[in-house]
């Protein structure tokens, strides 16, 4: 893997019919966002052969949403990705380090937001651009790392969605 992309879920409905957050689906909103993000990302040149996605509604309608734009990624749907930490989610992006020279996560704050800062910290990325991911890592945003020969991380970019 030399290169991944975090994206937060679409801004999904406060509720579901059935009253499970995992049910929770994406609103209007969040399917045009990700959407949006996906095109922006595919046009800078950034697409996945690889795609993680939590299992929950809301990340699989992003998916839904993104999918078009990534022609060609694999998507693989991991229940461990369901609401997962920072290193529960690097860990399974490593495991198909092997496999792709991009991969795409689609999943869950606080746990996207944490490694975003992680990365960010350990690839000496200035401190605005680091306060600026702790303050917000709104839905459908997106965190974008290179990886050197030294598997160190390096920002490639930090992305919002258009409001």
């Amino acid at each position: 893997m030399d290169r991944l992309i975090l994206l937060r879920h679409g801004k999904a409905e406060s509720d579901s019919d059935s009253g499970d957050d995992f049910d929770r689906r994406l609103a209007a909103r969040g399917v045009r966002e990700s959407a949006d993000m996906a095109a922006h990302l595919a046009d800078l040149g950034f697409t996945p052969q690889i795609a993680l996605i939590s299992p929950a509604a809301r990340t699989r309608g992003t998916w839904d949403a993104a999918c078009g734009a990534f022609a060609g990624a694999e998507a693989r749907f991991l229940d461990e990705l369901y609401h997962a930490d920072a290193g529960t989610i690097r860990r399974a992006a490593e495991s198909v380090a092997d496999e792709a020279k991009t991969v795409l996560v689609v999943g869950h704050n606080p746990g996207l937001q944490e490694l975003t800062l992680r990365l960010l910290q350990e690839g000496a990325a200035p401190s605005g651009l680091i306060g600026r991911a702790q303050r917000n890592f709104p839905t459908a945003a997106a965190a974008v790392f290179l990886f050197d020969g030294n598997r160190r991380p390096h920002y490639d970019g930090l992305f919002f969605p258009e409001r």
